[in-house]
């Protein structure tokens, strides 16, 4: 008898988030099994993804997932998928009159898009019955072809290596992706979105997930923050809380390093952009996560973290949102866990407490940790403080106070918790002396055997310390030569509500306040908010940064922040 199944649904709102989401599936993909003797693993993949059937018969299992993008993002991949066409339509109306056809030259697919069509073909020549055993992911993981997709990379499409169900993506014809005109820049245009038919669209693809699940849990939310999806993501997020309050809405603003297009005016948008959007998706939401590799939010960010075994490209989108994926891989752990799994709204209420709805994420990816080696050996490795690095552009204040804290360490296959010392032998540190596995129950700790597992093409963004398996090797690695491709990773991760929120929103609302948009940007509020709810926008942010004064006397404050109390 498998344990109860709670279902997630995710949204996808804007081109980047549909680039961090594009690497999450694939990774998802990439940690499906289909031998019916295998043990079942320790997360549940029905809580992500759903079962179907083609015309044809044929088993699928798609993502429950609704993606929104703008006119022209797709590129090669067709709104409605290929899933379905397979057979004919009872429902269809056939058109009897004549028909005109006009050519017109489709975009190139790279090496990948063309070798993931040659297994499709194969595929749909297999047997029914066969497809659930033989699938695209296990053969292209047997071709182990590495793919250098960093200059053919143009859309998120470009590497999405699994099906989507005809219901997911949603085009949004009124702005376009590319080009001067016809731009979703400002928050007002993106809350403008949601009425009409794109707000009638959306709910019935809600309707047509939700409907289908047994016991939904909640709904995740990946949300550009940087554009007018932020206006539109404040809007959605409004209507989940309305019409499914009682269920986790766990919303992630992700944010790019940094923008091709860009310009002064653009950045100047941004600012606006994050501050609306954080104000409003956190009040709409069970909790709410900037995502991004950037330094900070402000108008003079700092050098993007580095990571000390990735080299990694932060202009990169390809880059940035696979960092960011297998930190969301881990981080979402908690809730979809096949035993002992902790549901969303608790998950969530354990972290925003008192009115402190926006949290910050940080990451060790990889895990620094020795093949062979014992958990205690590493964590007693990182003498200062723990190797993660801010996701959030949020730094740590380094005093070590939380007010709620999740911790997962993902990818401990092999390792042991417990440090093998020899008879007599005295433990050289208290870590030593503990059996870690009690840390699951003891404290928010999760410590999952199975690792981020990475399949093509996920970029090889990894050092030459790294062995296959993602940890580091014993002996100095041969300059300029690896063996084989990195094919799994341990990742740590950490969602906090932390004092350290508090001085990063404050410098976020006096950017924010230090702007006025009538005179430098009259365009932002064309199309909304008015003036008023701008201004009281920007208080509640002021009001939010507030939340985070610990009991001690607070949080760092400046003499400006008095100036603003005053």
């Amino acid at each position: 008898m498998g344990s109860l199944c709670r279902e997630v649904v995710t949204l996808q709102l804007g081109h980047y988030s549909n680039f961090v989401g594009t690497h999450w599936w694939n990774l998802q993909d990439a940690a499906l099994t289909y031998d019916p003797d295998a043990p079942p693993g320790e997360l549940q993949n029905d809580v992500l993804f759903r079962e179907g059937q083609t015309f044809g018969g044929h088993i699928t299992y798609t993502p429950r997932l609704i993606a929104m993008d703008l006119k022209g993002s797709l590129q090669t991949l067709r709104q409605e998928g290929s899933l379905y066409e397979t057979g004919k339509d009872p429902t269809a109306i056939t058109w009897e009159g004549n028909v005109m056809v006009h050519k017109e030259s489709l975009p190139t697919k790279n090496s990948f898009l063309l070798d993931l069509d040659k297994l499709d073909v194969s595929m749909t020549q297999t047997p029914l019955g066969a497809v659930a055993m033989e699938t695209v992911n296990s053969r292209l993981e047997r071709t182990q072809k590495g793919y250098r997709l960093e200059g053919s990379v143009r859309v998120w499409s470009d590497f999405l290596r699994i099906h989507l169900h005809p219901r997911t993506i949603s085009v949004i014809h009124e702005y376009n992706h590319d080009g001067e005109a016809h731009r979703l820049e400002a928050f007002g245009q993106g809350e403008a979105l949601l009425q009409g038919s794109v707000l009638e669209d959306l709910e019935d693809r809600l309707h047509f997930f939700i409907e289908e699940c047994d016991y939904l849990q909640g709904f995740q939310v990946l949300c550009d923050l940087a554009d007018g999806f932020s206006g539109l993501g404040s809007k959605v997020t409004e209507m989940l809380q309305d019409s499914y309050g009682g269920r986790g809405i766990l919303t992630w603003g992700l944010a790019p390093v940094s923008h091709p297009d860009t310009t002064p005016m653009k950045e100047l948008y941004h600012l606006l952009n994050y501050s609306l959007g954080m104000v409003h998706m956190a009040n709409n939401s069970s909790f709410f996560c900037p995502l991004t590799l950037k330094g900070g939010l402000g108008r003079r960010p700092t050098q993007p973290p580095s990571f000390p075994h990735l080299n990694y490209d932060p202009s990169l989108w390809y880059h940035s949102s696979s960092v960011l994926a297998l930190a969301l891989d881990s981080i979402t752990v908690p809730y979809r866990l096949r035993q002992n799994s902790t549901p969303m709204w608790e998950f969530a209420d354990a972290l925003a407490v008192s009115g402190r709805k926006v949290v910050a994420a940080y990451g060790a990816l990889p895990f620094p940790m020795t093949q062979g080696s014992s958990l205690p050996d590493a964590l007693g490795d990182c003498t200062d403080a723990l190797p993660w690095k801010p996701l959030s552009a949020c730094p740590e204040l380094g005093d070590g106070h939380c007010f709620g804290q999740s911790v997962t360490l993902k990818g401990l296959e092999g390792q042991s918790l417990v440090s093998q010392l020899r008879p007599g032998m005295q433990p050289p540190t208290q870590l030593h002396s503990l059996d870690l596995s009690s840390l699951n129950t003891k404290y928010s700790v999760q410590l999952v055997s199975s690792p981020s597992k990475l399949t093509p093409p996920f970029p090889q963004i990894f050092s030459q310390s790294l062995g296959p398996q993602g940890f580091l090797q014993n002996q100095a690695p041969t300059p300029n030569k690896r063996s084989c491709a990195v094919s799994s990773l341990p990742v740590l991760t950490s969602l906090q509500s932390s004092p350290a929120l508090g001085p990063w929103l404050s410098e976020l609302h006096r950017g924010a306040s230090a702007l006025d948009p009538r005179r430098i940007a009259p365009s932002f509020l064309s199309q909304g908010p008015e003036l008023t709810d701008f201004q009281e926008s920007l208080e509640q942010l002021r009001l939010l940064a507030g939340c985070y004064r610990n009991d001690s006397g607070g949080m760092m404050r400046s003499s400006s922040e008095e100036d603003d109390d005053g």
